[in-house]
């Protein structure tokens, strides 16, 4: 269920007397592309809670438990708005179809929608026990979807905060279904007490959830298949059912031979004049986060990039421009757009995501550890549960 489609406070311009794709040309017919902010659209879940209507100034006649916000979303049940400049009102997918070229540049033509999905959850309950599908397992997708990996940043931790993230080593599909018979599912999950900054890889056929006053960003693939093993025997209020569950479909997609996964240890690649560090770098996507109180630079010549920011306010320069960005606000640098320069108003952190040309990093491209290896391996020490 979708509560709100919520428009940040942020001041909506068009042209007078002509459309908005009239108003982003210029004289010659050139399409005059700026960096796009969109308005967040708002999920209930039964296991949210209201964190994100404070963080986002949600109108405050929004009821019920909002679990999710979807930042930046072409889907065709919930396509994300431009709020700000001469395309305000228009849809990413809108844009996608009218300047593929100009929007994705070199990537033109290799997805049939944006691919990935980025979104804030505040889950103030646990969600279900639940695992995604890979591109690979195509009998598990619906016509037209993918895989579904995804990764997490923590924003917001409580100390009743827990994140689930595989099994106990050795745990086979007859284990799993004893212990979801008896209802003792968590003994075969690993999991630990997040912290602020933490950042976990969650490759498609993880067993995983997360809960407890947590607030993470998501990136994920942009794909909204899930197959639940549990749901912690819970009534919907908003049905007054239980959710249905998919324990077969679920145990068919697993990955019960993957390590115990952990937090990354950021991969530090620049220090000044802002901190930059890459938190993952696979074939889906390519995240990092970038800290400072200096004007620093984003995105990249030809190619698209997506900026959240976590943390702070500040201005993004393009073409003698500014555009303001506060905390929760994302904004797509359209490919044509190329690189921007950050204007922070005080300390600012931001998260900047692309969409890679080439293959996840190796493992012979970074030390032990380092975000190339994706946190697969638990640091010594880890509590498990």
């Amino acid at each position: 269920m979708t509560l709100n489609a919520a428009v940040t406070p942020r001041e909506v311009h068009r042209t007078a007397g002509g459309s908005a794709v009239e108003a982003a040309t210029d004289r010659a017919g050139g399409v005059l592309l700026y960096p796009l902010l969109f308005a967040p659209i708002l999920q209930y879940r039964l296991w949210g809670g209201r964190r994100l209507a404070e963080l986002l100034s949600t109108p405050p006649d929004v009821d019920g438990p909002i679990g999710e916000a979807w930042l930046l979303s072409d889907r065709p049940d919930h396509q994300s708005r431009v709020v700000a400049g001469a395309l305000a009102g228009l849809t990413l997918g809108e844009l996608l179809e009218e300047y593929p070229e100009q929007m994705l540049g070199r990537l033109a033509g290799r997805f049939r929608r944006f691919p990935v999905l980025l979104k804030f959850l505040d889950a103030h309950e646990l969600l279900s026990v639940q695992v995604h599908p890979s591109d690979e397992q195509a009998d598990h997708l619906p016509a037209g979807e993918t895989g579904k990996t995804e990764a997490w940043v923590v924003l917001e931790a409580g100390p009743e905060s827990r994140i689930y993230a595989g099994l106990r080593p050795g745990t086979t599909p007859g284990d799993l279904r004893a212990a979801l018979a008896t209802g003792a599912i968590a003994g075969q999950l690993v999991g630990f007490t997040p912290k602020p900054g933490d950042g976990l890889f969650l490759p498609a056929g993880t067993v995983h959830s997360l809960g407890g006053d947590l607030v993470v960003l998501e990136v994920q693939e942009n794909s909204d298949v899930t197959f639940r093993l549990h749901d912690w025997d819970r009534v919907d209020p908003a049905t007054g059912l239980q959710r249905a569950l998919q324990i077969d479909e679920a145990l068919t997609c697993i990955d019960f031979d993957q390590g115990v996964l952990a937090p990354v240890r950021p991969l530090l690649e620049a220090d000044a004049p802002a901190r930059r560090e890459r938190l993952f770098d696979c074939e889906q996507f390519c995240l990092w986060r970038i800290q400072g109180e200096l004007p620093f630079t984003v995105g990249a010549a030809g190619l698209p990039r997506v900026l959240v920011c976590i943390a702070g306010s500040g201005e993004v320069e393009h073409g003698g421009a500014s555009h303001p960005i506060g905390f929760g606000d994302v904004m797509l640098l359209p490919a044509m757009v190329g690189e921007c320069t950050v204007r922070p108003r005080g300390p600012l952190s931001v998260v900047e995501v692309a969409l890679p040309e080439v293959p996840a990093t190796t493992v012979a491209d970074g030390p032990p550890g380092s975000a190339a290896l994706l946190g697969v391996t638990a640091p010594e020490g880890m509590r498990r549960t």
